[in-house]
C-alpha cells in the first residue's frame, strides 16, 4: 500500500475529530441524562429547559477545551520537539552570542496555535459554566434580581468563589499561551491548567460527608488522566497530515503511548475509587445511575483494549508499513467515538443523584462534624495497622515511583549495567512507608489526635525520606533513561532542569535545609497553620508534601549522593545533624511541658473519650516528637560516620596508587627539599 492512500484516512481524523467527540457526546450525554431523570425538572423553582440542558451542554465544551489546551501542552512539553535544528529565516538567525538559532518545529508551533485556540474556548466555556451554575443552584428566582445576586454567588458563596478562581486561573494560562514561547512559559501555564482541576475536585463532594478525601482526590487523578489521555489523542488528530508525514511519527506516538498508559492507568484506579464510594453493593449498580457507571466502565475498558492493540500491534510498524498508519488513524477515530460517548457519560453522571447519599449525615458526632469521619475506635498498638483510610493521591504516588523504580532497575540489568539490590530494597522501604503514613493508622487517628498527627509528622520528616535519599532516585532516573537528542524533553530533561535550579539549589543548600527542617516544626505548630492542614483538604495535602520535602532535602544534604546538593564536609555534616536534632529535642521537651493546647478547638472539641484529656495527649505527643527522632538521628550518624570512612579509604588508595605511579616522587621531593634547608642552616651556622 502506497504512503499517499494513508492521507484520506488522515484527512478524516482531523477534520472529524471533533465534530465526532461533540456528536457521541451529545447523544450519550442526552440519553443518559434522560434515563436518570437528570434532565427532568423539579417540582419547586425549576431554573427552566435552558438551563437543565444548557449547563450539561456548557460543561461537555468546558471539559472537552480543557483537554484539548492540556493536552497540546503536554505535548509541547514533553513529547514534540521545540526545534528543527536550522536557521531562522532565508539568511539564519542568531543569537545574542552570534550562535545560530534553530527555528522553532512546525509541530511544535502548531501544538501551541491549539492551545492558544481551545484555551479561548476553555475560557469562555468557564465563564457560561458559572453564570449557568449559578441559575441552576438560585432556581427561578435568579431572574427576579439576577446581577445582585449573581454578584452574591460569585463573591459570598464558596461554590460561586471557586469558579471564579477556576474562570480566572483559566484565563491567566490562556494569555500565557498566546504570549510566550519559551519552556518555563509553557510550564507556567499547563501548572496553571492542571491547578484549575483542584476547584473542580474539592465541588465534587461535600467536605462535610464521608470520604470526603477519597472523592476529592479520585475526581482530581480522574480528571488529570482523561486529559492526558484525550486530550493527546485530539493533538495527534488535529496534527494531521503534517504529523503523519513527519518522519518523528513512530518517536511521537510512542512517547504518548507511554502517557496514554498511565492516564489509563489513572482513570481505571480514580473511576474505581469515585464508584465506590457512590455505589455500595451491586443492587446499587441496578439504579439507572449505577447503569451508567457499568456504561461507562465497559466504555473505559474498551478504550484501553484499543490502547493494548496500539502498543502490541501498530505502533512498532508505523515507520515501515503504510497499513500500519492507515489501521492507526482508522482507531482513532473509533477512540474517538468512544471518548465522546464517556465524556457525555460522565457529565450525565455529575448531574444525576447517586444511590448512595452524599450529603452529611443526620445528627453527626462532634468527630463526624469536625473530620466528616465517624470517630475511629480507641487506639491500639494492633489497630494502627488494621485502621485504614486510603488516600488515592499518594497511593498513586508511592505504587508509581515504586514500579517506575523497579523498571528501571530490570532495565538496567537487562542492558548488563550494574545498580545495588540495597538501594532497590531500600527505594521500595521508602514507598512503602510513605504509603502507610499518608493511608494506614497513623492518618486515621491523627486527625482526631495529636499525639497521633504527631507520629505521622515525625514519620514523613524523619523516618519516611531516608531510605528514598538512600535510593538515589535520580540517579536511577538519569542511567536508566536515554537522553533526547531530538529537540524535545522528556521527563529526565525536566527533572534534571528542576534539580539544577538556583530556587531548588538555594533550598537544597545544607544550612537551608537544616533550618527549613527544624524551624518548620515551630512554624507549623505555633503560627496557627497547623489548622488549615486540620480543617482544609489542600492544607492535608500541602502538609505532607512540604514535610515530606524537607526531610527529603535535609537527608540528600547529609547521606545521599544525587546531583544538585551541595555536601559540607563529613566533620560539618556531623556537626549540622547534631545541631538540628537537639533543637528537635528542645521541640519535643516544650511540647512535654506544655500547658496551652494546640488547635484546641479541633483537638478539644473531637468528642474521643480515650481515658485521657487533650492536653495529656498532646504532652504525650512532646514526648512521641522527642523520642521517635533518636532512632533515625542514629542512622543517620552512623550512616555519615560510614561514608566518611569510606571516602577516607578511597583517597587513601588514590594516594597509594598515585604514589606507585610515580615511584613515590612527591615524598622524595619532599625530603630534598628538607635536606636542602638542613644544609642551607648548617652553612649559615658556619
Amino acid at each position: 500500500m502506497s504512503s499517499v492512500s494513508v492521507e484520506p484516512v488522515t484527512r478524516f481524523a482531523s477534520r472529524a475529530a471533533v465534530p465526532l467527540v461533540v456528536l457521541a457526546g451529545l447523544i450519550a450525554g442526552t440519553a443518559a441524562m434522560l434515563y436518570t431523570g437528570a434532565a427532568d425538572a423539579t417540582l419547586l423553582n425549576d431554573p427552566g429547559p435552558s438551563v437543565r440542558f444548557g449547563l450539561p451542554a456548557a460543561k461537555f465544551v468546558f471539559n472537552l477545551a480543557m483537554s484539548l489546551t492540556l493536552g497540546a501542552l503536554m505535548f509541547a512539553l514533553l513529547i514534540l520537539p521545540r526545534t528543527q535544528g536550522r536557521k531562522v529565516g532565508r539568511k539564519g538567525g542568531r543569537s545574542e552570542e552570534g550562535d545560530p538559532v534553530p527555528a522553532p518545529h512546525p509541530l511544535w508551533e502548531k501544538a501551541l496555535k491549539i492551545a492558544e485556540v481551545s484555551s479561548v474556548v476553555w475560557t469562555v466555556s468557564a465563564a457560561a459554566v458559572l453564570v449557568l451554575t449559578f441559575a441552576d443552584t438560585v432556581g427561578a428566582q435568579a431572574y427576579l434580581d439576577f446581577s445582585g445576586q449573581l454578584g452574591v454567588f460569585l463573591t459570598q458563596i464558596a461554590f460561586g468563589q471557586l469558579w471564579v478562581l477556576i474562570v480566572g486561573l483559566v484565563a491567566i494560562a490562556s494569555v500565557i499561551c498566546f504570549g510566550s514561547r519559551s519552556y518555563p512559559g509553557i510550564a507556567l501555564a499547563a501548572v496553571l491548567g492542571v491547578g484549575a482541576m483542584i476547584p473542580l475536585a474539592l465541588m465534587g463532594h461535600s467536605s462535610a460527608a464521608s470520604g470526603h478525601t477519597q472523592a476529592v482526590n479520585s475526581i482530581g487523578l480522574h480528571l488529570l488522566g482523561v486529559t492526558a489521555w484525550l486530550g493527546g489523542l485530539f493533538v495527534i488528530a488535529l496534527l494531521g497530515a503534517k504529523l503523519a508525514r513527519s518522519a518523528e511519527l513512530p518517536a511521537v506516538i510512542e512517547r504518548y503511548s507511554s502517557f496514554a498508559l498511565f492516564a489509563f492507568a489513572l482513570v481505571a484506579f480514580s473511576g474505581v475509587v469515585n464508584a465506590s464510594l457512590r455505589v455500595h453493593d451491586l443492587d446499587d449498580l441496578t439504579t439507572p445511575y449505577g447503569m451508567v457507571i457499568l456504561a461507562k466502565s465497559f466504555a473505559t475498558i474498551l478504550l484501553g483494549l484499543i490502547g493494548f492493540w496500539h502498543r502490541r500491534f501498530v505502533i512498532r510498524r508505523l515507520a515501515a508499513a503504510a497499513s500500519a498508519r492507515v489501521e492507526f488513524w482508522r482507531l482513532i477515530v473509533v477512540e474517538f467515538v468512544i471518548f465522546g460517548a464517556t465524556m457525555g457519560l460522565a457529565v450525565a453522571l455529575s448531574r444525576s443523584q447517586p444511590p448512595v447519599p452524599q450529603e452529611p449525615v443526620g445528627d453527626p458526632t462532634p468527630a463526624q462534624i469536625l473530620t466528616g469521619e465517624p470517630l475511629p475506635p480507641p487506639p491500639t498498638f494492633a489497630r494502627y495497622f488494621t485502621e485504614w483510610s486510603l488516600d488515592p493521591l499518594w497511593v498513586v504516588i508511592s505504587v508509581g515511583l515504586a514500579i517506575a523504580y523497579v523498571a528501571g532497575f530490570v532495565r538496567l540489568r537487562r542492558r548488563g549495567d550494574s545498580w545495588s539490590v540495597l538501594r532497590l530494597v531500600s527505594w521500595l522501604v521508602g514507598m512503602v512507608l510513605l504509603f502507610y503514613v499518608t493511608s494506614g493508622g497513623a492518618r486515621v487517628y491523627g486527625e482526631v489526635q495529636f499525639s497521633a498527627h504527631m507520629i505521622q509528622h515525625m514519620l514523613l520528616v524523619m523516618v519516611v525520606p531516608l531510605p528514598m535519599v538512600l535510593g538515589a532516585p535520580i540517579t536511577m532516573l538519569m542511567r536508566a533513561t536515554t537522553p533526547r537528542t531530538d529537540g524535545s524533553r522528556g521527563i529526565r530533561e525536566w527533572v534534571l532542569w528542576l534539580v539544577h535550579t538556583p530556587w531548588l539549589r538555594f533550598f537544597a543548600n545544607p544550612i537551608v535545609a537544616s533550618v527549613n527542617f527544624a524551624g518548620s516544626l515551630i512554624v507549623f505548630y505555633y503560627s496557627g497553620i497547623m489548622w488549615y492542614a486540620l480543617d482544609t483538604h489542600i492544607g492535608h495535602e500541602l502538609m505532607i508534601l512540604h514535610f515530606l520535602g524537607a526531610g527529603y532535602l535535609f537527608g540528600q544534604a547529609l547521606i545521599g549522593i544525587d546531583p544538585g546538593v551541595k555536601r559540607y564536609p563529613y566533620p560539618l555534616r556531623l556537626l549540622t545533624l547534631l545541631i538540628t536534632m537537639a533543637f528537635h529535642a528542645f521541640f519535643g521537651i516544650s511540647l512535654m511541658s506544655s500547658e496551652v493546647l494546640i488547635e484546641g478547638d479541633w483537638f478539644g472539641n473531637i468528642g474521643a473519650d480515650w481515658g485521657y484529656t487533650a492536653i495529656e495527649d498532646q504532652q504525650e505527643g512532646g514526648a512521641i516528637a522527642w523520642g521517635i527522632g533518636e532512632i533515625p538521628t542514629l542512622f543517620v550518624a552512623i550512616m555519615v560516620a560510614m561514608q566518611w570512612a569510606t571516602s577516607s579509604d578511597r583517597e587513601a588508595k588514590r594516594v597509594d596508587r598515585s604514589e606507585a605511579r610515580t615511584d613515590d616522587s612527591e615524598l622524595r621531593a619532599y625530603n630534598e627539599m628538607l635536606q636542602k634547608m638542613a644544609a642551607r642552616d648548617t652553612e649559615t651556622r658556619r
